[in-house]
């Protein structure tokens, strides 16, 4: 049976007028030339006397609003992930999200229309889509006219000011903040009002009592700067620390993860136990994006294996170190018993623990989705900076 779903856009053509045409082509030729994992496929076009059909790669999981709303407020490092694929959208606009924008930057394509409704979901995997509004368009382009949603504008869209590609990095920042804290920084009731906030001459601000890292709050305030010539650039944005690209899950991570712990292996079969043990913190970094990208149940099986004994060399390695004693730990207490002995004053090493064995537990029992990962990931950052000597 090679029968496949499918989505079909509909367009009627008495509704097109010459701009909306013009867009509309726009974004069948982009579309036609793009390849991309986290863009929406355009599949075939066709027409008949009323319609023009675009027919499209189904996305089964529905778009980021509907996610957002349903979860309310999203894990940083939930939003993390999101966001790397969003920038594969701006480095071909940041390497899963952040991949896409990274891909169109590439090209001169600026989305223009960047807002969750246009960004869906298939199995965890996010694609960008809708380039109604889409045009190519070089850094130093400027357009005048009024393009995208209100409520994810850049204030020089919505202020009637020149613009180029930069509004894009605008909207993402607008993303990133609903993703977080449920709401975009600029909700309004209408669009006057919504100008009347832009306009104004008082900084962004988070909620209080907002909860992100030191990274994450400097990528926010840079990506929703009102001026676009000190907001942060497109390769700031592709090598911000929280964006991450090195350790996005992609066909690349189990490659750098491999190469890393045959690094590490030789380094602890020469009794170079402190370069073996940075050299497994590295490789973990990578393996953890590597299980998440692999959609194969086996072979994710065997990777979470693997990185489970790689985790318990590293505790004993760590212990070693920190203990300056050559003692094998093999035959004795298992390493995860070791570092919880190790940690009984530390309760977030302690809580991390606790944390990995139920993403275990979720994930045996078929549970695997954002929330598992964001469990291994939380608990695995929470060991690294105990592996590495910061907690």
């Amino acid at each position: 049976d090679n029968r496949e779903a499918v989505a079909v856009k509909v367009v009627s053509k008495k509704s097109l007028n010459k701009s909306s045409m013009e867009n509309l082509l726009t974004e069948i030729e982009i579309l036609k030339t793009v390849r991309h994992p986290h863009i929406v496929q355009l599949k075939d076009f066709q027409w008949d006397n009323e319609n023009i059909y675009l027919i499209l790669e189904w996305c089964s999981g529905g778009d980021l609003s509907r996610f957002i709303r349903s979860r309310r407020i999203l894990p940083e490092r939930v939003a993390r992930l999101f966001l790397q694929q969003m920038v594969c959208f701006c480095l071909f606009l940041i390497t899963s999200p952040a991949c896409a924008l990274k891909f169109l930057h590439e090209r001169n394509i600026s989305h223009l229309d960047l807002k969750p409704q246009n960004i869906l979901l298939s199995g965890n995997v996010l694609k960008l889509a809708d380039f109604g509004f889409a045009q190519y368009m070089s850094p130093w382009d400027e357009q005048s006219s009024l393009r995208g949603s209100p409520l994810y504008m850049a204030p020089e869209i919505v202020c009637r000011r020149q613009y180029d590609a930069r509004v894009d990095l605008w909207s993402v920042g607008v993303i990133l903040y609903e993703a977080l804290f449920g709401r975009a920084p600029f909700a309004s009731r209408s669009f006057a009002e919504l100008e009347e906030k832009i306009r104004s001459d008082k900084p962004i601000e988070l909620p209080a009592g907002a909860r992100v890292s030191r990274d994450c709050r400097d990528l926010l305030l840079r990506l929703l700067d009102r001026d676009p010539v000190s907001r942060i650039s497109f390769n700031e944005f592709f090598l911000h620390p929280f964006v991450d690209l090195e350790h996005m899950a992609s066909a690349e991570s189990l490659d750098k993860a491999k190469e890393l712990v045959l690094r590490a292996v030789q380094k602890d079969q020469e009794g170079e136990m402190a370069d073996a043990l940075t050299l497994y913190c590295s490789a973990l970094e990578h393996f953890v994006p590597a299980i998440h990208y692999e959609t194969d149940r086996q072979r994710k099986e065997a990777l979470r294996q693997k990185v489970n004994q790689y985790v318990s060399r590293a505790e004993e390695l760590k212990a070693l170190v920190a203990s300056d004693n050559k003692i094998s730990f093999e035959n004795t207490q298992s390493a995860r018993d070791i570092l919880r002995e190790m940690s009984r004053d530390q309760p977030r090493l302690l809580a991390a623990l606790d944390l990995s064995a139920t993403a275990v537990v979720k994930e045996a029992s078929g549970m695997e989705d954002f929330e598992t990962l964001d469990m291994y990931q939380q608990s695995l950052g929470e060991l690294l900076l105990a592996l590495a000597g910061k907690n």
